[in-house]
């Protein structure tokens, strides 16, 4: 019984997406699309636990929504609903799934992204209908109150509903007004695939390889735009190294401690010839200079071996076109190799990252290099309590009673 209703929360990550994707090209509503997914999905959880899960678990969640939306449709149609009668004329035969895979998801990512939308609303809404994140998790990607998300997300819904914004890829003329809002799309969609805001697994790699996947539609889209190429450049080599940072046990392994025979070789070659095509244009922007410190990253052979000063350069060039405070803390990490850690403190101090785990993870350990063992024991426990992953929170509560390892993976940013 347990098993299946994992395997149900599983089929939910991975094809939530999808089943949206197809629906709202299917309907041309995303309120009626998510609202006849979500239907599917409590009645999986009834039925799969005794039936067993059918051969294909997103083919029955798709049809089962159909069938929901359809019915609801109906209803309405009988009272007054134009509306209704409308979506029902606008209902057509279902689209072959394998090419709406490869469709229907950058046509929903391009809906939300319109410029009517603001943009913060545009990139909430887009990872709650393609990741299938949870209003919570999209609230902690951008530091803000869980109800202040769920307004954005409710607004942008009906925006595109009133404006009658159509659910379609623009053509080559709109492509640029949209570019940035859909690059973070794809870029967030793949932070939370790397670190998993909840759950009892550090990564989520269903979502990683869809993030990827997206990156390279896009590549053959848009060839010609510097910062697709950076950002493909940019999860290729993250992705890299996923086999070595955890451990047989699912324990986190920091990236100085990473077996770095793990890594993914052919991934690290395509990431890095793509960063060479990236430097051949230069045309720098943020995804294309944060793929160059990847690559510098997976150049050295050791975690001794490691150029933290072109590290550092290469976060000062960042900060030209970012200087978030995520950015800080992350230049703040090669500062401390560079420049000391009493600097790099001294760097983060003043950052408004109270509600990010991260930033408490990254004093916590410079205070614990300059043996302040109290503070950073205090840093810790601020770390502990901002985290709702478990392979995080694990090792947290290691680093705070042995005092050891540093926390920064060096990854996204």
């Amino acid at each position: 019984m347990q098993e299946t209703a994992r395997s149900v929360e599983a089929v939910f990550r991975q094809e939530y997406g999808r089943a949206v994707s197809v629906l709202v090209r299917a309907f041309g509503d995303i309120d009626l699309a998510e609202e006849g997914v979500q239907e599917a999905f409590a009645v999986a959880a009834e039925r799969w636990p005794a039936d067993g899960l059918p051969p294909s678990p997103a083919g029955w969640i798709i049809t089962t929504a159909r069938r929901k939306i359809l019915d609801r449709l109906r209803r309405e149609a009988s009272r007054e609903g134009r509306q209704a009668q409308s979506a029902l004329l606008y209902e057509r035969e279902e689209p072959d799934q394998d090419l709406a895979v490869q469709d229907d998801r950058l046509r929903l990512i391009f809906t939300c992204c319109h410029p009517a939308l603001a943009p913060p609303a545009r990139i909430a809404l887009t990872l709650r209908l393609l990741g299938g994140l949870t209003t919570g998790e999209i609230a902690r990607a951008f530091v803000v109150p869980e109800a202040t998300m769920a307004q954005r997300i409710s607004r942008a819904k009906s925006k595109i509903r009133d404006a009658g914004i159509p659910y379609r890829v623009p053509s080559s003329a709109e492509l640029p007004d949209r570019l940035r809002s859909v690059l973070s799309v794809v870029y967030l969609v793949f932070n939370e695939g790397f670190a998993a805001t909840a759950g009892d697994r550090l990564a989520r790699e269903e979502l990683t390889a869809e993030a990827i996947r997206l990156g390279r539609v896009l590549a053959a889209l848009m060839p010609d735009e510097p910062e697709v190429l950076g950002l493909l450049a940019l999860m290729l080599l993250i992705e890299a190294r996923r086999p070595a940072r955890t451990g047989a046990d699912g324990a986190l392994v920091p990236l100085p401690e990473q077996n770095r025979s793990l890594w993914d070789s052919g991934l690290i070659a395509e990431g890095q010839g793509v960063v060479r095509r990236c430097l051949r244009r230069n045309a720098p922007g943020p995804y294309q200079v944060q793929a160059a410190i990847n690559a510098v990253h997976t150049d050295a052979p050791s975690a001794d071996a490691t150029d933290w000063r072109q590290i550092l350069a290469l976060y000062d060039q960042l900060t030209v076109f970012d200087r978030s405070p995520v950015v800080e803390l992350n230049r703040a990490v090669a500062l401390a190799e560079v420049d000391g850690v009493n600097t790099a403190l001294a760097s983060i101090d003043a950052l408004p990252l109270d509600s990010y785990y991260l930033l408490h993870a990254v004093r916590a350990d410079f205070l614990r290099r300059l043996g302040r063992v109290e503070q950073a024991a205090a840093e810790y426990g601020a770390a502990l309590e901002l985290t709702d992953n478990e392979a995080e929170r694990a090792f947290l509560r290691k680093a705070r009673t042995g005092l050891g390892a540093p926390v920064t993976d060096s990854g996204p940013t």
